[in-house]
């Protein structure tokens, strides 16, 4: 049997799925269910990545340990995989001995074969993604990919030799134009990241703990790339004693990723296996967002939209299909509930459901609930048939191009030609005219609806089965048989059930559809708001303590700003010259939302003032002005109680 194995990304475990997140892992449910149906042995893989310094400090914050904090929120995403009906075959987290260990095995032959080494590494770090980047990579001085502000942050790290792997990288892109899709991803790739050159890759950290320790050096733990990344073959087995899914399904058919993380399964992934001397995946496919009203989903924005409130209402088909079926797979798309509403009207109602109910009924109603047997052929016969069993093999195509819309617009290209063939051969005029032609429109009808039923069970799995029901076929649905035309039997008895997909009011779903949606958000407030009320009560609060040591590497100075300016380049940040004592100094400040450049001339600030020099939005900043805030987001500056000569020591 054909092997195909595919993966969705290693997830970092948010305790807020919101339908941006599900959408990968609906795509990739559906892609194996399709694969299935073609006679593929499907293995597909999905999983958390538990490491890093974010989830330490999430846990902190919580008052848990790292792993208990994760463990939660697993649970809860596998509680939703299951609502979607998400149908993975393994659930990989970073967290599994099998996988610890398999890590380390392969950080020490990476670093045994000269691949790795130690150094030490400084620049701009993005706490939430975990990422150091160049000052020429920073989009308007934050993170190119997440767009939040970076910090200045150096440690002893070990390193990868990605730059070793540039000229292969782009070997591996023109010999197979294939392996990054759309082509935008590898124009991108190319272009951004290859033209130029590649750095060594920082893949161990010492600034937190939680991790995989590095086997012969523990006060470094692994780095997400090696970490994460390795879970596309460590979920199969990779590194134990028990390699057989890892020999039956690798190399990998698909690695299906939301395009922000194109960059690090193009080029760091596929470097990571030349450099083990493991065979390439076929294919990463980039995805696009789905945004909110062409804005990126986010809950400081106000604007998730949940999964759960539409499935509940509306059914896990339904929403599903409009995930599919509204936007390219490549390419971005903006949701919005109306969009959902009038599509679930239009394609599920009209088309589907209607032509449901309509043949059912017309079965029942002119011959007893039998479908009755072909007799009479007449002018429309043949174009209904000739699409009919020519809609597979366009759905294929479609399929292997992981064209999600396009293959679904096949199948309506099929049911709305069924309903014009019902207006074309008027049923209710035939049965008083002529009942063998009425027969073999009754027929044909059916015939139209199990294949339908067919091409949508990867996408509509329930929908499938209940039109399946309906027309009261019994054996098992099969993909080939949607190529052969005339497989119901005369005499099959139809068994009329409820309208599939009723018509809707928009305006009074948008209603019902923002009323829960807007439930669930304050459920979800009100239940973190008793957690961390039960924790405060149960927990002894866990702190961090430094030493009077740590303290005295801390210069504090009394600094008396002689000058202020707007930046040039940045809306919030205001550039300061500080008089030290003798000494005048630039410091750049995040406080012009609290202070404009003339109510600062002339105060006495307190200044950290042996931080090392960074550039923020080209302009130097040689130390960071004190400040406090409270928890409503009003801030202060930090001051003396009395008046004192600048340049001053404060110990």
């Amino acid at each position: 049997m054909k092997k195909f194995y595919l993966t969705t990304p290693i997830y970092y475990p948010s305790d807020n799925l919101h339908i941006g997140h599900t959408y990968t892992t609906v795509a990739a449910d559906v892609l194996k269910k399709f694969k299935k149906m073609l006679g593929y042995d499907v293995y597909f893989v999905t999983g958390s990545d538990e490491h890093g310094q974010k989830i330490q400090q999430k846990a902190k914050e919580n008052n848990v340990e790292p792993k208990a904090y994760v463990d939660a929120i697993v649970k809860d995403i596998k509680e939703l995989w299951k609502m979607l009906e998400i149908d993975y075959d393994e659930f990989i987290r970073t967290t599994d001995p099998h996988h610890e260990k398999a890590v380390q095995q392969i950080f020490e032959k990476l670093y045994n074969q000269g691949d790795i080494y130690k150094s030490k590494y400084e620049g701009h770090y993005c706490t939430p993604c975990e990422a150091f980047w160049a000052e020429s990579q920073l989009k308007d001085g934050k993170c190119p990919d997440c767009g939040r502000e970076v910090h200045w942050a150096g440690e002893e790290a070990y390193f990868f030799k990605l730059s070793k792997y540039r000229d292969k990288l782009i070997e591996l892109y023109e010999k197979n134009p294939e392996f990054i899709q759309p082509e935008s991803r590898k124009n991108e790739m190319i272009n951004n990241f290859l033209k130029e050159g590649l750095e060594d890759l920082c893949v161990s950290r010492t600034s937190f703990n939680w991790g995989i320790k590095v086997p012969f050096d523990p006060k470094h733990v692994v780095y997400v790339w090696i970490d994460a990344l390795s879970c596309y073959i460590t979920a199969l087995g990779y590194g134990t004693e028990n390699e057989e899914k890892y020999k039956e399904f690798w190399p990998a058919n698909v690695h299906l990723v939301g395009k922000e993380i194109v960059r690090f399964h193009t080029i760091i992934w596929p470097a990571l296996l030349m450099a083990l001397d493991i065979e390439l995946p076929s294919k990463i496919f980039g995805h696009g967002w789905i945004l909110f009203e062409d804005d990126k989903m986010s809950k400081s924005k106000g604007n998730v939209i949940y999964p759960e409130p539409i499935i509940q209402l509306y059914g896990i088909d339904a929403f599903k299909y409009f995930l599919l079926r509204e936007f390219s797979f490549g390419q971005d798309g903006s949701f919005s509930r109306e969009k959902f509403l009038q599509r679930l009207n239009s394609d599920l109602a009209n088309d589907l459901g209607n032509l449901v109910s309509r043949t059912v009924t017309m079965v029942e109603k002119y011959n007893e609930g039998l479908i009755p047997a072909p007799i009479k052929e007449g002018e429309f016969d043949e174009s209904l048939k000739e699409i009919g069993i020519n809609v597979a093999n366009k759905v294929e195509q479609h399929m292997d191009k992981l064209n999600y819309s396009q293959a679904l617009e096949e199948i309506w290209k099929l049911i709305r030609r069924t309903n014009k063939y019902i207006d074309e051969t008027t049923p209710w005029i035939l049965i008083k005219e002529d009942k063998e032609r009425l027969d073999t429109v009754l027929y044909n009808l059916t015939e139209s609806l199990r294949i339908t039923a067919i091409l949508i069970k990867p996408f509509m799995e329930k929908t499938s089965r209940e039109i399946w029901t309906q027309l009261g076929l019994k054996e098992n649905i099969v993909w080939e048989d949607t190529k052969v035309w005339g497989k119901i039997k005369a005499e099959t008895k139809v068994q009329r059930g409820q309208g599939i997909f009723p018509r809707l009011e928009v305006e009074k779903e948008l209603i019902r559809l923002n009323e829960a949606n807007q439930k669930l958000i304050e459920e979800r407030a009100k239940n973190k708001g008793k957690n961390e009320e039960k924790k405060v009560e149960n927990v002894e609060k866990i702190e961090e303590f430094i030493t009077i040591d740590d303290f005295a590497k801390v210069q504090l100075k009394v600094a008396e700003v002689v000058a202020c300016e707007n930046h040039p380049k940045a809306d919030k940040l205001l550039v300061l010259q500080l008089k030290l004592g003798e000494e005048t100094r630039q410091v750049v400040s995040g406080i012009k939302e609290f202070y404009s450049p003339e109510d600062l001339i002339g105060k006495k600030v307190v200044v950290v003032s042996n931080l090392k020099p960074v550039k923020l939005r080209g302009i130097e900043s040689k130390g960071m002005i004190l400040a406090a805030e409270d928890s409503e987001g009003k801030l202060t500056l930090v001051s003396t109680l009395e008046e004192i000569e600048s340049g001053a020591s404060i110990s």
